[in-house]
């Protein structure tokens, strides 16, 4: 039996191989960071939107909810290492939420190039929703569009086309 077919026999088994190994891309990602305050830049909203966008909106969201657990259990795979469920409660809390509503959204980006560049946006900008409205907690409305949202749009729109392209290279064969 190949392992194609083997994976085709035990789809349970496939997905949740799958599922860990999204979270340990997003894990990763997660350590490359530019170090801002409250809320670090990293490679994270591109792998949240790839795992959506590439894996389906299941798979992206199981992968987002496996990445959340772990980090809540103690594991240090948030941003520069930092775990527990602490850091679920802090700054950064409710963009760590939103990636679960970003990569389902992302798991729609299929179709033509303006339908996935406006799902993508639209699925990168959803998880400032929460990040933003969680961060205002901390340093009032103000304070989060300006520390938590309008320093990252030059990035958002980087890593928004780095997915784009991704998607449509990977799509093509």
């Amino acid at each position: 039996m190949t392992r194609i077919t083997a994976l085709r026999a035990h789809p349970a088994l496939a997905f949740a191989g799958l599922t860990l190994l999204g979270s340990a891309a997003l894990a990763a990602s997660a350590q490359i960071a530019l170090p801002m305050w409250p809320v670090p830049a990293t490679m994270q909203t591109l792998v949240v939107l790839l795992l959506g966008a590439l894996g389906g909106a299941r798979l992206g969201v199981a992968s987002v909810l496996a990445y959340l657990a772990e980090g809540a259990l103690g594991l240090p795979v948030f941003a520069n290492g930092a775990a527990g469920p602490m850091a679920l409660m802090g700054p950064t809390g409710g963009f760590l939420l939103g990636f679960v509503a970003a990569a389902w959204l992302a798991g729609f980006a299929r179709g033509g190039l303006l339908r996935q560049a406006g799902v993508l946006t639209a699925a990168h900008l959803l998880l400032f929703v929460p990040g933003v409205l969680w961060l205002s907690r901390f340093t009032g409305l103000e304070g989060a569009l300006i520390a938590g949202f309008l320093p990252f749009i030059p990035g958002t729109l980087v890593k928004t086309g780095l997915a784009l392209a991704a998607l449509r290279a990977l799509r093509r064969n």
